[in-house]
């Protein structure tokens, strides 16, 4: 036993010596290492060895920073964060705050190597008479080396075990400070420490603290409000003002043990303690920075949230582009404008309550970059039930965060126009419709996988609110007056397959991720869809043809201060000239269509009412040369069991809701606001010489010759082959 005892305290000098901080030292490590160590017969060589083989060069991962959101006139909007912290220089915090930290942490921090041996020695006694590690007497480096592990874990688990105390854990958290001691100088070391520490209240690092706890920055720190601060450090969770008044006390108790200490190091003087203690703590406390729940446009943040997470372009894979997100300190300048978007939150408060279970929800989009300018809706968002609020993005797709959505009625018909004009057809060119349609065989629709999809079993009619009965129709009267049974002929003569390509050429897909659903009645917009994708579509008419992918990112500069900015994503969609002669066409939709009772916004503006079969949903999408812009209503506990019929909304009753009746309005009001104090810019003129012509019979004027958009409908004649190269149309089939 005498020799084995011999054999230790060699060894454990042995290390002492080895690491340089004298014989106290020495002996401090030898008395935390001998239960690792432990057993007869270890050398002093041996003991060097172990302890030298030990890991020293500390893995210090960036710490997590806020990533902030900020509008496209650079206002900050919303925050995203693992951790609430923002990191400072050293020179950012208020020396008073440094010395309140160090009088409590580690008073001898400038003095020592990187364990404090008078410190631990304390801890010491206590260790060997527990047989086990119950006191750690860490220095602030030593603090770091722990707070560091515990920042590089992943999970939960991670964390726990990063936490836990171990004879062999704090002898490898020995080796780590003594390290960093020669890596760093010791106001390195300082300033890591200030920026990792946990303060309570979900601050991470002093500015979040100081920000969390009083208002200001780390560098306005007063004295009772330093050692406020530095005595929530040992004791983050019981000290935590949040928690209510026993938390607080215990925080009080904690500040003035803080500036004992400082007046017991000579920091500050037995009268300046004295004063700050007889003063309460003055708490201002401010909200925790929240991600989208607590932003001022939650659906936007939201889409800009899974635009990161889900688009390749932000990292590699998931992992990667969330833990960018949470943890990057980015900053973010998204397309958001707050003009726009106080224009659509207005426009749809005027004409829908928020405590309505329908919802009102609305998207703009600026032409030519796919720039997404606003995203509203008239429910607000959150969990809460009681107060109506609605958990998931109304405004987008499921990829962010979005529900199923509605079916888009008649928005869908533009896309068919655009298929027959595509074809050759002429604006005056039409058909003499009844007033139903019914399939004379499932071969009449066929989808693009040949499939036949014509249903003989069921019959079309139009709806009493777009196109009433029958009659003799053309793409242009057709369009305004949105006659079903005049789409449902159209697209049989163009092709149902033709015009689900058109549709996709102009970004439409399903809200809820799921293929087209490709059937006879698709031009009736029995899809269901979301503002954002069908305002987009709308865009693309507005910017003669180009398509653009959505926007919301415009750059993002990361910690360092590097600027990566972001391009729109366009292709062709449609050839100029369609989409000016579609222009020409919807145009009318505001003077002599189903929005005609409504009017227009004061400018150039074309756009297309939608209801869906029984009043389910109703939509208005429509456009500018500089802005696009859809608005949807529908309940979202199930447009087929609560339609829009014999229904009271922001206190007025309607028997059947249309496009033009609420949704229309909507956006007209919005619009207007929207661009109010911007230059109007026009369409531009179709090329009659393509597209005019085709006039009914009894009609004597030229075919090329402009038409009149005062001109009632009249009786269409069939195509013939040398106009067109179709087949000719078989009137009233």
């Amino acid at each position: 036993m005498q020799a084995q005892g011999k054999e230790q305290t060699s060894a454990l000098v042995s290390i002492g010596r080895l690491i340089g901080a004298g014989a106290l030292a020495g002996v401090l490590v030898a008395a935390v290492a001998l239960p690792a160590i432990g057993g007869g017969g270890i050398s002093a060589k041996n003991s060097i060895d172990w302890f030298q083989a030990l890991p020293s060069d500390l893995e210090e991962e960036p710490l997590a920073q806020l990533t902030t959101l900020l509008d496209s006139k650079g206002t900050k909007i919303a925050q995203f964060y693992y951790e609430n912290r923002e990191s400072v220089a050293l020179s950012r915090v208020a020396p008073i705050m440094q010395k309140a930290i160090i009088a409590v942490e580690d008073s001898r921090f400038y003095a020592h190597g990187g364990i404090d041996a008078k410190g631990t020695i304390r801890a010491l006694v206590k260790n060997v008479t527990s047989g086990g590690v119950t006191q750690g007497g860490s220095s602030i480096t030593q603090q770091y080396v722990k707070q560091v592990h515990v920042e590089n874990a992943e999970t939960p688990k991670e964390k726990i075990n990063a936490r836990r105390t171990t004879v062999g854990r704090k002898l490898t958290e020995v080796r780590y400070a003594l390290a960093l001691e020669e890596k760093y100088t010791k106001n390195q070391i300082l300033e890591r420490y200030l920026n990792i520490a946990y303060f309570g209240a979900g601050s991470y690092g002093i500015q979040a603290a100081a920000k969390r706890f009083f208002g200001r920055n780390a560098i306005d720190l007063t004295l009772p409000q330093a050692a406020t601060l530095a005595g929530a450090v040992q004791l983050p969770f019981d000290t935590d003002p949040s928690r209510g008044k026993k938390a607080q006390q215990n925080l009080l108790e904690r500040r003035n043990t803080v500036l004992n200490r400082m007046a017991e190091v000579g920091d500050i003087t037995v009268a300046e303690a004295e004063k700050a203690k007889a003063t309460k703590l003055n708490l201002k406390m401010r909200a925790v920075p929240g991600s989208c729940e607590e932003s001022q446009y939650p659906y936007f943040c939201l889409y800009v949230k899974n635009e990161i997470l889900n688009n390749p372009a932000f990292g590699k894979d998931a992992k990667e582009r969330r833990r960018k997100l949470l943890r990057g300190g980015l900053t973010i300048k998204t397309t958001l404008d707050p003009k726009m978007q106080a224009a659509a939150e207005r426009a749809i408060r005027q004409y829908v309550s928020r405590k309505d279970k329908p919802v009102a929800s609305q998207a703009m989009i600026v032409p030519g970059s796919g720039e997404i300018r606003a995203m509203a809706a008239s429910r607000e968002f959150g969990l809460d039930k009681k107060k109506n609020e609605i958990s998931y993005n109304v405004v987008a797709d499921a990829a962010h965060e979005g529900g199923t959505g509605f079916q888009a009625g008649s928005t869908f018909k533009m896309f068919t126009l655009a298929t027959a004009l595509k074809k050759g057809w002429r604006i005056r060119q039409g058909i003499r419709t009844p007033g139903g349609y019914r399939a004379t065989s499932y071969g009449d629709f066929r989808n693009c996988k040949g499939e036949r999809v014509g249903d003989p079993n069921h019959t079309v009619y139009n709806s009493a609110g777009e196109g009433g009965g029958g009659g003799s129709y053309n793409l242009q009267s057709g369009t305004l007056k949105s006659v079903n049974v005049f789409f449902m002929m159209l697209t049989q003569q163009v092709g149902l397959c033709d015009v689900v390509k058109t549709a996709k050429d102009f970004g439409i897909k399903r809200a809820d991720g799921n293929a087209l659903v490709e059937n006879e009645t698709f031009t009736l917009g029995t899809n269901e869809m979301d503002p954002i994708t069908v305002a987009n579509a709308y865009a693309t008419l507005g910017a003669r043809g180009t398509y653009c992918t959505p926007m919301a990112i415009t750059e993002i500069k990361d910690r360092d201060n590097k600027i990566t900015r972001f391009k729109p994503k366009c292709r062709d969609a449609i050839d100029p000239e369609i989409a000016d002669a579609i222009s020409y066409i919807m145009s009318g939709v505001f003077t002599n269509g189903t929005m005609a009772e409504v009017g227009g916004i004061g400018r150039d503006a074309a756009g297309k009412t939608g209801t869906t079969d029984g009043s389910m949903t109703a939509w208005f999408a429509g456009y500018t040369p500089t802005l696009a812009s859809a608005v949807s209503i529908g309940d979202p506990r199930g447009s087929a069991k609560y339609p829009l019929r014999n229904i009271t909304i922001n206190g007025r009753y309607y028997s059947n809701v249309y496009g033009a009746t609420i949704t229309g309005r909507i956006w007209v009001a919005a619009m207007k606001a929207a661009l109010a104090g911007t230059d109007p810019e026009v369409f531009e003129s179709p090329n009659f010489e393509r597209f005019g012509g085709g006039v009914t019979p009894g009609d004597e004027r030229d075919r090329d010759e402009e038409p009149d958009e005062d001109d009632e409908p009249l009786e269409p004649q069939p195509l013939n082959d040398e106009e067109t190269g179709d087949p000719p149309i078989v009137p009233g089939l």
